[in-house]
């Protein structure tokens, strides 16, 4: 008999919460910055075995990777009525807003595999595993496009950074999202593809059943953190509070 032992992973739940994604990042950076120095040379010398995972909302924001290109903005950042902030992680610009579920993971990859392309692919098929539970959405991916797809609308984007092999920022998942912000950047600086909701693809199945919005947020939540902590071997331990 196998015994499977889950490493511990804090979780903040503001996932209904509408949060400044200047603070979100304040938060990501400063428990980074406590990990670090606890990252031994190995796994058998590393303290420190928890985990982190945040999950909120945005008000508002365009976010530009740090090397984006401007090119891919069809407006003037300083006439913009949205705020825009470049930030440390890799890829294009995107937007967030609110009805967009975000989950922002701070693990260590030592204690999964040191590999960030696997990493990456890890989260599209957290994604597309919570989709098919619970909305029956049939979602994929594009073999060399980073993001989950459903046909050609693109419904969760990825980003992340990595230091000292502990990786943070994470993955958006279009829930209740109003789309029209998109229309005004390149998303992901992928030309020729649109956006897409989980609201926009299931009100367009019409299968009879509806949800209002804070139903479909809830219901998504609960199956990306299930998701979550199944693949990657997490022990999800709620905490009341952000004490950064």
């Amino acid at each position: 008999m196998t015994l499977f032992v889950f490493n511990r992973c804090e979780l903040f739940d503001l996932h209904q919460q509408i949060v400044p994604l200047v603070d979100s990042w304040g938060w990501q950076k400063s428990i980074v910055e406590r990990r670090k120095p606890l990252v031994g040379i190995d796994t058998d010398t590393d303290e420190d075995h928890s985990d982190t995972l945040i999950a909120l909302q945005h008000p508002p924001v365009y976010t530009l990777g740090n090397g984006s290109s401007e090119k891919y903005l069809n407006f003037n950042i300083e006439d913009s009525p949205i705020e825009s902030h470049r930030i440390d992680r890799a890829g294009e610009v995107t937007y967030h807003g609110p009805g967009q579920l975000v989950l922002y993971p701070i693990l260590n990859l030592r204690y999964q595999k040191k590999d960030l392309n696997w990493y990456q692919r890890s989260l599209e098929t957290v994604v597309n595993r919570a989709l098919q539970s619970a909305f029956s959405i049939k979602a994929s991916t594009i073999e060399g496009l980073t993001g989950v797809w459903v046909g050609d609308q693109k419904v969760a984007a990825i980003g992340t950074m990595c230091a000292r092999w502990i990786v943070y920022h994470g993955l958006a998942l279009n829930v209740t999202t109003d789309l029209t912000p998109f229309e005004h950047i390149v998303p992901c600086g992928i030309k020729g593809r649109g956006v897409g909701s989980i609201k926009q693809i299931l009100q367009k199945a019409s299968n009879g059943r509806e949800y209002n919005d804070a139903e479909l947020m809830d219901i998504a939540y609960d199956s990306l953190i299930k998701e979550f902590a199944d693949f990657f071997q997490l022990s999800l331990e709620p905490s009341p509070d952000l004490y950064l």
